[in-house]
């Protein structure tokens, strides 16, 4: 080998530094595992076929309590552990009810085959950097409870799939698709172009989400946008929505925290469109 740049002959490309970022990203993700907690998550877990599963361990009582039916449907034999040495990674003060299961994080596909071609409604739900995992996990059984086909949020600056956000979710995240997009404003853009009315949730806007709603033609197609709490909407996802609507409220206190707000505008649009 001689002189830098050369091997045998032959020039040694380097490969541009978004190239390698990709593909440091698609290792780790193929790595990624996560530690799913609680009864009611680890059962539907189980239950749930497009759910790799890993690791189960439960307590006695555990075991018990979810019968071998359900783990020998899912293919996997539990570790039978000590309640008092429950020798799984959790955070301390997670309440995993003797139950926890490692698994692979769910692969949901694409906005076109969820939230334009999916099944239920013509109804998603974006959110705009919501991080706290009991918001979102709170969102996905708002979500599934009224028909919506996806909850979309970016995969920077959103809650990932958590032990916390699945027992939050109370099984909704083995069946509500909850994808994660590169750019929330470009999934946005695919939505409209789709024939989706987008609709932010804003409190300084000027017509409430039933009045808006109420304008809408029969047969249409709705996505709910919603900040974080405290920001709200960036300006760009602002910018993106066909219109800013607002929750009324009665009083001078007139903050929803925001899974109760996707609840209540869920509830709202699912009307509209049943």
């Amino acid at each position: 080998m001689e002189g830098s740049g050369k091997w045998k002959g032959h020039d040694v490309a380097k490969k541009p530094a978004w190239v390698v970022d990709k593909e440091r990203a698609k290792r780790a993700s193929a790595a990624e595992t996560l530690w799913l907690f609680g009864l009611h998550a680890v059962r539907d877990a189980l239950a749930n076929p497009a759910r790799e599963k890993l690791r189960l361990v439960l307590t006695r009582n555990a075991a018990d309590r979810l019968g071998e039916p359900c783990w020998k449907a899912a293919g996997i034999e539990p570790e039978i552990a000590d309640p008092r040495k429950f020798p799984v990674p959790l955070d301390p003060g997670s309440v995993h009810q003797g139950a926890a299961l490692e698994v692979k994080p769910l692969d949901w596909g694409s906005v076109e085959s969820r939230a334009i071609g999916g099944e239920g409604l013509p109804l998603v739900v974006l959110l705009d950097r919501v991080t706290d995992p009991h918001n979102v996990g709170a969102i996905l059984r708002s979500a599934e409870v009224f028909g919506a086909r996806a909850v979309v949020g970016p995969s920077r600056h959103s809650a990932p799939e958590t032990g916390a956000l699945a027992k939050t979710a109370s099984g909704a995240l083995e069946r509500q698709p909850y994808l994660r997009v590169r750019n929330l404003a470009d999934a946005m853009e695919e939505l409209r172009a789709a024939g989706y009315t987008l609709l932010g949730l804003a409190g300084e806007a000027e017509i409430t989400l039933e009045a808006a709603l109420a304008e809408l033609p029969g047969g249409a197609a709705i996505a709910l946008v919603l900040g974080a709490e405290g920001p709200g909407l960036r300006e760009r996802t602002r910018e993106t929505c066909d219109r800013l609507v607002r929750i009324p409220f009665a009083g001078e206190f007139g903050s929803l925290n925001v899974s109760n707000a996707a609840a209540v505008s869920l509830y709202a649009a699912a009307r509209k469109l049943s």
